[in-house]
């Protein structure tokens, strides 16, 4: 079927997790939607795939909470539909150095939003875990209830099987070249000269924001593609089970001069998923598929805080991606503006830690869409006005 003739209500481009999510809701609302993929769907070149991801409602920065608790009820709700589990639920467990800013401000957050936690010294720490989990001490810890892990390109895949159970059209292979304005939108490609017409457009491209916003739009965006490394670590015999999330093991973050996260053994049945949050500048259409960064740090790291019951002599499987950075680490959701007015929506620079939030970030972005507005959270932290962008 030509699809090039028809008009949609929403044309969505970039179908990792935030367009994947934004197309269900978008379609589940009625809206006639259009996902389009420059890759196959479910690629492994962008921010969306892999086995896992975390889940954390222990934020330094307020508007995070609420976005996190709202967005555990979505994936619940979401694999409810889909009739399948991509949310594994846990405990988080924050270490650092007890004054280091950002784990003060993790503590003062959750006192703030009433978040039911433990403040841990080294010993209670090692009473916690039974051995597992050491701190120094001159470190705190901070447990709470509300952790998780979620299965990554599963939950893609959810969104994207749940979008077309409410009707949407997912087409992968295209490549967007242009996007032009006549009184709606106009989205161009290269596959075989193809054009699709909407009312309005959202443009969740990762990172390759910066790169198709300059092209298409001429704002330059203080985007910043990082390529990083998923480390996994093998758990040493006989402990194996003491580190696995259908027990008592949480998922865990770490504060201080390397901030590293992890979470406890799910997809690979003994080995440890831990991974620096950090990388290298790259540009996503040549990326060196590198070495990663702070790969001492890390060994250093593994060893220490899991009491050598983890070998920390190598990772023995490294999974890359990418982060699409912004200078504060804050998302961006917003209009583009200028001649387009509100007809196309960006959301963008998820700088790593968005993943969690893309049933909330799914219904902000249909939000504006169909009304302009959302009551889901205070727009101004993720405005582009924040940033001095040129155009």
């Amino acid at each position: 079927m030509d699809y090039s003739n028809l008009n949609y209500d929403v044309i969505i481009i970039g179908a990792g997790v935030m367009g994947s999510s934004t197309a269900y809701y978008t379609a589940k609302t009625g809206l006639k939607t259009l996902l389009l993929e420059q890759f196959d769907f479910l690629h492994h070149r962008g921010s969306s795939h892999g086995e896992s991801r975390t889940i954390r409602a222990s934020y330094p920065k307020n508007p995070y909470y609420s976005l996190v608790i709202k967005s555990y009820d979505l994936w619940r709700e979401a694999q409810a539909q889909a009739g399948f589990k991509v949310f594994y639920e846990a405990r988080h467990f924050d270490m650092a150095p007890s004054n280091d800013p950002t784990f003060v401000s993790v503590v003062e957050n959750c006192r703030e939003n009433n978040v039911d936690h433990q403040l841990l010294r080294r010993e209670q720490v090692v009473d916690e875990f039974s051995g597992r989990i050491d701190i120094p001490d001159d470190w705190s810890g901070l447990l709470t209830e509300h952790g998780g892990v979620i299965r990554a390109t599963k939950a893609v895949a959810m969104f994207q099987t749940l979008a077309r159970n409410h009707g949407a059209v997912l087409k992968d292979n295209i490549e967007v070249t242009d996007i032009k304005n006549d009184g709606g939108v106009v989205v161009l490609t290269t596959a075989n000269n193809e054009s699709f017409r909407g009312k309005k457009c959202v443009v969740t491209v990762g990172a390759w924001a910066s790169k198709l916003v300059e092209k298409i739009f001429c704002v330059q965006l203080p985007i910043q593609p990082l390529e990083t490394l998923v480390c996994y670590w093998r758990i040493k015999e006989g402990y194996e089970g003491k580190f696995a999330i259908r027990g008592d093991f949480p998922r865990f973050a770490s504060f201080g001069r390397v901030c590293l996260y992890g979470t406890p053994s799910l997809e690979y049945p003994g080995l440890i998923k831990v991974a620096v949050h950090s990388g290298n500048p790259c540009d996503p259409d040549k990326r060196p598929w590198g070495c990663g960064v702070m790969m001492g740090e890390m060994k250093e790291w593994v060893e220490g805080r899991f009491c050598g019951l983890v070998d920390s002599s190598e990772p023995v499987m490294k999974q890359s991606c990418m982060y699409s950075m912004t200078p504060d680490e804050d998302f961006v959701i917003d209009f583009l503006g200028g001649e387009f007015g509100k007809s196309v929506v960006l959301g963008a620079g998820f700088s790593g830690h968005g993943f969690k939030m893309a049933p909330v970030v799914g219904k902000i972005l249909t939000d504006l869409v169909v009304d302009g507005e959302t009551s889901e959270v205070d727009l101004k932290h993720f405005r582009i006005g924040r940033f001095n962008v040129a155009s």
